[in-house]
């Protein structure tokens, strides 16, 4: 390639997805990356309509549905007894929002969107990590970003929780007794556990989270395998049935930063988890980075000249005032989600009334957040209003 209108740093589902909205804009786009190959860890990955909307317009949502499941509902259980708490119907939220809820295993997204880079053309460098910016160019590189430390000083902030994953093969007795059409949590205190299907039925995805006494105690050595049973011991049978198959060699800490609100530093821009990294209770860490990468390419769009030159004051103008306000609703309200979903005691017992008077079809909770991707500060819809737990008879 030529010398690149865009450098994108970082090959995840935040940069590739970056890389693919600039380039369909005409722009010519470097992506490196600092890992010898391109791919991706972990296990499920859950997709709202504010996301296939935009797999979508990019014409690569059918073959994302042909890779993962379009589940009928959520379902909200309480660890500890398993009680149904509260549903949402999957089905009508499509019919609502337009576009499926999909649930997709991470390394085959990841894989939908490198493959439709190398289509149109992105410019994909391998071992190639970024050790400085100078101010030319866009950055999207993680939790850890050299180019976060261009407009902020701050440090990733622990949870002192921790993520446990598995998947288990659809033949063996677990996955034939479970429903590979409901998206579940199990909440508990200090802890939940989250199942799914994976690759049209094929696989039952688990993810089991917990705090860690010794995070708390300021330990170095935390979140391990003996925690996560410890942590589990008074929960339901389905949830103690599965920790047998969850990988015990690998785990994942649980972190976020608080919220950034400048993006942009003359013509570097964040993006991603160098952006907004959250913790993961309502699902949308990836579909934020997805976001921004749509959200920056139809700026780039709307300040193309006939020539092909990106007028970039604006283009950045633009994007810095719509993203940053929109993920810091996310990360805080992430928090919150984690906190409403770790309760014990009174607040337990509180919060469990309330689910279950909610309506299946209340979805004043969703409204704010599975709806068109805002452009402008303007298109940005109000938040929900919280429900006190004091208010639960």
């Amino acid at each position: 390639m030529s010398q690149p209108d865009v450098i994108v740093v970082g090959g995840g589902l935040g940069g590739l997805g970056a890389a693919f909205a600039l380039t369909r804009q005409g722009l010519r786009v470097r992506l490196l990356e600092r890992a010898p190959a391109f791919g991706e860890v972990g296990a499920g990955i859950q997709l709202a309509p504010n996301c296939t909307r935009i797999l979508d317009d990019y014409g690569l949502l059918d073959e994302a549905v042909r890779l993962g499941v379009v589940p009928d509902s959520m379902v909200m259980r309480d660890a500890v007894d398993g009680s149904k708490l509260t549903r949402l119907d999957l089905r009508d939220l499509k019919k609502r929002y337009g576009y499926p809820y999909l649930v997709i295993h991470r390394s085959d997204l990841h894989g939908l969107l490198l493959r439709a880079c190398e289509r149109v053309g992105v410019e994909l460098i391998t071992d190639a990590p970024v050790t400085s910016y100078e101010n030319t160019g866009g950055g999207a590189d993680g939790l850890h970003s050299l180019a976060r430390e261009l407009l902020v000083d701050d440090e990733p902030v622990s949870s002192a929780y921790v993520a446990c994953r598995g998947t288990v093969p659809a033949e063996l007795p677990r996955v034939r007794s479970t429903d590979l059409g409901e998206v579940v949590v199990y909440v508990g205190p200090s802890c939940h556990f989250v199942h799914y299907g994976l690759r049209g039925g094929e696989l039952l995805n688990q993810v089991a989270v917990f705090e860690s006494p010794k995070a708390l105690a300021g330990q170095e050595d935390w979140g391990t395998p003996d925690e996560l049973d410890a942590a589990s011991a008074g929960t339901c049978d389905f949830v103690r049935d599965g920790l047998p198959y969850m990988w015990r060699d690998k785990w994942w800490r649980m972190f976020d930063r608080e919220p950034a609100m400048t993006w942009v530093h003359g013509r570097i821009a964040l993006l991603g988890d160098s952006a907004h990294p959250p913790l993961q209770y309502i699902a949308q860490g990836a579909i934020m980075a997805i976001e921004d990468g749509w959200v920056l390419g139809e700026h780039i769009a709307r300040n193309r000249a006939a020539d092909g030159t990106v007028d970039w004051d604006p283009a950045l103008t633009a994007y810095q005032a719509v993203r940053p306000e929109h993920c810091r609703r996310v990360v805080t309200t992430s928090r919150k989600r984690g906190e409403l979903w770790h309760l014990d005691g009174v607040p337990r017992e509180q919060r469990n009334t309330l689910l279950r008077a909610r309506d299946t079809y209340d979805y004043s909770f969703t409204d704010w957040l599975y709806g068109p991707t805002a452009l402008t500060p303007d298109q940005e819809p109000e938040i929900f209003a919280p429900i006190p737990l004091s208010s639960a008879s």
